[in-house]
């Protein structure tokens, strides 16, 4: 217990003071911005390894597509892949709750480095128009988007069957889909202590084509993730 409230007290002080003395680049070209998330991945890495001794594999890092348009479909368990997949991937464009974006500093970060916004329990104009509004900003950049289609953080076992939504997304965008599987909720759960001494396993999967159906992609989706999360497990 001692060990996890050390590593919650340095991890978030460290994003702190990153967030504070990356102020200015709110002023600057984004890459700037975008460094700041990267480094705040390499402090949540630090945090893990040396607080609570936890080993950080990779796997399937010859799966990672190169040279083309993707978009990535991580599970979710922690806060962990928000920050980390940061490091591995091109700075990927998140799609998040809207209320997170009036959160002061945090907020004028995440519009800064161009997350998608969506108002989850309401249809407005923005919500309506959100999937072209996604295709538009996957195709004048070079970063991938990301998304969870589990759409929240779960436990570790807990198996929910995929949202729609990443299918809808899936046939908007006509792009590689890279599917990752993590399980970080053994380490860092959404709730309750951390625990110590134990292995994150990043999976990074072979990617699924464009071309299906949406129910056959939201399928092959959901068993090739948790299928290899029932393997780490």
């Amino acid at each position: 217990m001692i060990r996890s409230f050390l590593f919650s007290l340095f991890f978030f002080s460290g994003i702190v003071f990153i967030s504070i003395i990356f102020l200015p680049s709110l002023f600057l070209p984004q890459k700037i911005v975008l460094y700041g998330g990267k480094l705040m991945g390499y402090w949540s890495s630090f945090c893990l390894k040396f607080i609570l001794s936890t080993k950080i594999t990779i796997k399937g890092k010859e799966n990672i597509i190169e040279n083309k348009k993707y978009f990535i479909a991580s599970s979710h368990q922690s806060m962990f892949e928000t920050f980390y997949l940061q490091t591995i991937f091109n700075s990927p464009v998140f799609i998040l709750k809207k209320e997170l974006l009036l959160i002061p500093i945090f907020g004028w970060y995440l519009k800064k480095i161009g997350s998608i916004s969506i108002n989850r329990d309401k249809i407005t104009k923005d919500n309506l128009s959100f999937f072209k509004n996604i295709s538009k900003i996957v195709n004048n950049s070079n970063r991938p988007l990301i998304i969870f289609p589990q759409a929240t953080r779960v436990l570790p076992t807990e198996r929910p069957p995929f949202k729609k939504g990443a299918a809808r997304i899936y046939e908007e965008l006509k792009i590689l889909c890279q599917p990752v599987a993590i399980n970080s909720g053994f380490v860092w759960p959404k709730k309750g202590i951390k625990n110590p001494n134990k292995e994150i396993v990043i999976s990074i999967l072979k990617p699924i084509d464009v071309g299906l159906t949406k129910e056959n992609f939201i399928n092959t989706l959901e068993q090739t993730i948790y299928l290899e999360l029932n393997l780490l497990n």
